[in-house]
């Protein structure tokens, strides 16, 4: 079984499972995101409380939730790197970033004009804001390590590390509001509790929002990584024929 899954860590091989995953997961991105985000900000009612502002939610969470989870992502592929050397995934990370580095700024914009009407002002340094926008920084720091280093392999090593020491920040914005219950964010969006999880006319919406834009992450992902092995390819036909130095 493991054998079988270290094979797609052939740049060959995973470009010809890439080619024939993308298309599908194109159209289901399209019909995820279309479906949930109509219906939620245009087939569902406003809040009692939040008014038409709840809706913001539909792009919110989603996006929140992807940016940490691109970066524990990172994180799970940088430790493969260190550990097994595999460029795909090293690629890989390096595809993820720019998402998560995009999904970070959605979050914090969305959460602003949200934060606006709900708590008065668009910023407060909550625990969990706070350590958000560390992460973001990280994100800046890590796409700027893989830009300032030429060799491949030693801006994979140093992104690594750095992804590990994110990683602490990237799992404080996820928790939070556990560790700190006097900050201002709300709890979790969706949780086991009935008295904070959202009610289902706003849930079905927002479950298809999220699975949009897992989609959507996974279908770059594997494009970046595409683009990033023809790119190591392209150098490297270009060395051998003495057209680059």
């Amino acid at each position: 079984m493991a054998a079988s899954i270290w094979q797609w860590a052939n740049p060959v091989k995973f470009i010809r499972l890439s080619d024939r995953l993308i298309p599908p997961l194109s159209i289901l991105t399209a019909i995820c995101l279309c479906t949930g985000l109509i219906w939620g900000f245009f087939l569902t009612p406003d809040d009692a409380r939040q008014g038409a502002s709840v809706k913001i939610l539909f792009v919110h969470v989603p996006s929140a939730l992807m940016a940490i989870n691109a970066w524990l992502m990172m994180l799970f592929t940088s430790l493969i790197w260190i550990i097994r050397r595999h460029h795909v995934s090293a690629f890989a990370a390096k595809a993820a970033a720019p998402i998560g580095v995009t999904m970070t700024v959605i979050a914090l914009v969305t959460g602003a004009i949200w934060g606006k009407p709900i708590w008065g002002t668009y910023w407060v340094w909550d625990p969990r804001l706070t350590s958000f926008l560390i992460l973001f920084l990280f994100y800046l720091g890590y796409l700027a390590l893989w830009a300032a280093i030429e060799d491949d392999d030693t801006a994979a090593d140093l992104t690594s590390i750095l992804c590990l020491v994110g990683s602490v920040f990237a799992l404080l914005s996820r928790y939070a509001v556990l560790f700190w219950s006097q900050g201002l964010h709300q709890p979790a969006t969706f949780s086991a509790d009935k008295e904070t999880n959202i009610s289902n006319v706003f849930w079905y919406p927002a479950v298809l929002c999220m699975a949009g834009f897992v989609l959507l992450f996974v279908t770059l992902v594997l494009v970046g990584c595409q683009t990033e092995i023809r790119a190591r390819r392209g150098r490297a036909l270009l060395m051998r024929e003495g057209r680059l130095t």
